[in-house]
């Protein structure tokens, strides 16, 4: 099969990491270009992204004059790049021998992402469970609900998911990545790709292993980080052609990130202002306050955390695909 794929590897501070992504990248034959998007790091993170160069002349490395964040760097790659397909890989990931190839071989797709495994940072080598190749479409309505978190469960979004995306697609519904978001960025695009008619697929088989770490970027997210996404996601709920069920689950999954939101700002108030100033912008909003009450019951007696690595999970189970 002739290579048509862009890996693009955004990086910050990965130098630890950089040089497995980009080796697992240029190991895949249908692999044309891989562009690492270095994020102004201050680390060794574009000499061991270079060093992992295999010396097929597929590999570039874009250095960012300054940190602009996540979204801005996958737009600066999917601008670089000229293959028809792109598949974002982050850059503590990697991929898994063979995964493009099994992807590539279905048609009829906008978006096509497979099963990713997790696993516990000094763990990598644990076994891949052995998966049917089933396929499914995935709907607006369960990608929404499927990333809403549930506090005392394992991560399980489904904006975790990295699918290869035809760069057409993209192109004739003109999305982009939305570069004032730094968190959240890829559940927006799919979302928004969804809610305009993109055809998403789902396979069973896993071909993406995220290694989960402590320090990485998604877990140390601002305030401001939140709020920019809530604003995104109400303008996205708030879209005329969204259809009535779709517009529902996403009103939950708005409401779900406003409460997050209220409880982080109530925390910064109180740390900064004392709790006087902090609880008012809380009256006469009951639903808020209910739900910060709740967050700080969970943190301090409640449900256990499911954010530190416990064991290698899968995202999505057989029964999924039943």
């Amino acid at each position: 099969m002739e290579a048509c794929v862009c890996v693009i590897i955004p990086a910050y501070d990965a130098a630890a990491t950089i040089g497995r992504a980009v080796a697992s990248a240029l190991a895949q034959p249908e692999v044309a270009e891989v562009i690492v998007v270095d994020d102004a790091s201050g680390d060794a993170t574009i000499a061991q992204a270079r060093a992992a160069d295999d010396g097929s002349q597929r590999l570039s490395v874009l250095a960012l004059p300054d940190n602009r964040g996540p979204s801005a760097a996958r737009n600066a790659a999917i601008h670089a790049g000229r293959a028809p397909l792109l598949a974002i890989l982050d850059a503590d990931d990697f991929l898994l021998p063979g995964r493009f190839a099994r992807l590539l071989a279905r048609p009829g797709w906008d978006f096509i992402a497979d099963n990713i495994l997790f696993v516990p940072e000094g763990a990598e080598d644990a076994p891949v469970p052995v998966l049917a190749d089933r396929h499914r479409r995935l709907a607006l309505h369960e990608f929404v609900a499927r990333n809403i978190s549930r506090p005392g469960h394992p991560r399980a979004e489904l904006g975790f998911l990295k699918p290869l995306i035809r760069r057409a697609a993209l192109e004739k519904i003109g999305l982009r990545y939305q570069e004032d978001i730094r968190l959240g960025e890829d559940y927006l695009l799919y979302a928004e790709a969804l809610a305009r008619g993109a055809v998403f697929e789902l396979s069973e088989a896993c071909g993406y292993v995220a290694v989960e770490r402590a320090t990485s970027l998604s877990g140390r997210h601002r305030t401001e980080d939140l709020g920019r996404l809530l604003a995104a996601d109400r303008r996205l709920a708030g879209h005329p052609d969204i259809a009535a069920a779709d517009r529902a689950i996403l009103g939950r999954h708005v409401a779900a990130l406003d409460t997050k939101h209220a409880h982080r700002r109530f925390l910064d108030d109180k740390r900064t202002a004392g709790m006087r100033h902090a609880m008012l912008p809380l009256l006469g909003h009951p639903r808020r306050l209910l739900g910060i009450a709740r967050a700080i019951v969970r943190d301090k007696f409640g449900a256990p955390s499911a954010t530190g690595p416990i064991a290698a999970r899968l995202l999505f189970g057989p029964d999924e695909f039943e």
